[in-house]
């Protein structure tokens, strides 16, 4: 139990900052912004000075995608703009359906953590095991389907919001970006794997202990503290001894 409700939460916690951040998927596109041999003048009226560039400076575009959010930075600089999810890529089917997964995994995840922590051993004398174990299975069900979700989304990475590929060869205007799995998918893989440990941990509560029998009266079990009869244990007559130092 104690297992469950410490990988449960931390799963939890995991798969919500990999749902909350931008960082699914990354790309880079890299523009030209000076031509070779293009010249620069300045001056007053009847005065000019050139200066004549002879080499091509390159711009790194970095591109981020995720759940809700996009991005784009300037390589090795602080300019970045944010903004959510649009076009193409907010009304692809597959997006919309690793979205509905995810937070469906968050609400149930967070249902069975509630229920697995509230009837646990820790916090009552008697747990109610079978609700610990339906709380657990609640988890496991979460983490299978926040790794549907991430499988989903990684399959088709590459694919997500992209136009046709004739399209895109048509027109130069669209820049090649190269996309790779980021930060936020691991931080899921991480969480989802999480919650099947704590959730498959809870879901031993449904197999209750056996204890062993008292050998004077086998009927009734010995007590799991002290290992002795409970016949015994619970007479009133104990004996106290003082000790001085």
């Amino acid at each position: 139990m104690v297992t469950g409700i410490v990988f449960a939460p931390l799963g939890l916690v995991l798969v919500f900052t990999a749902a909350i951040t931008p960082q699914w998927r990354e790309g880079q596109a890299r523009l030209g912004v000076a031509a070779s041999g293009s010249l620069l003048r300045s001056g007053g009226k009847g005065q000019g000075m050139g200066v004549r560039s002879g080499s091509v400076e390159a711009l790194v575009l970095l591109r981020s995608d995720g759940l809700w959010e996009s991005c784009l930075q300037v390589e090795n600089s602080e300019l970045k703009q944010c903004w959510p999810v649009v076009g193409l890529y907010r009304r692809d089917p597959r997006l919309r359906l690793t979205q509905g997964l995810i937070l469906t995994s968050l609400f149930l995840c967070g249902t069975g953590i509630v229920l697995a922590c509230i009837r646990v051993r820790c916090w009552t004398d008697i747990p109610l095991r079978g609700v610990a174990a339906t709380g657990g299975l609640l988890v496991v069900t979460a983490g299978l389907l926040s790794l549907t979700a991430l499988g989903v989304y990684t399959h088709n990475l590459a694919r997500l919001g992209m136009p046709d590929s004739s399209k895109v060869v048509n027109n130069p205007r669209v820049h090649h970006l190269s996309l790779h799995p980021a930060g936020s998918l691991y931080f899921g893989w991480l969480g989802s794997c999480l919650q099947m440990l704590g959730g498959s941990a809870l879901l031993f509560s449904f197999k209750r202990p056996r204890y062993a029998t008292c050998p004077s009266c086998p009927k009734l079990p010995v007590c799991p503290a002290c290992r002795s009869c409970p016949e015994i244990t619970n007479q009133p007559d104990t004996d106290v001894y003082e000790v001085s130092c």
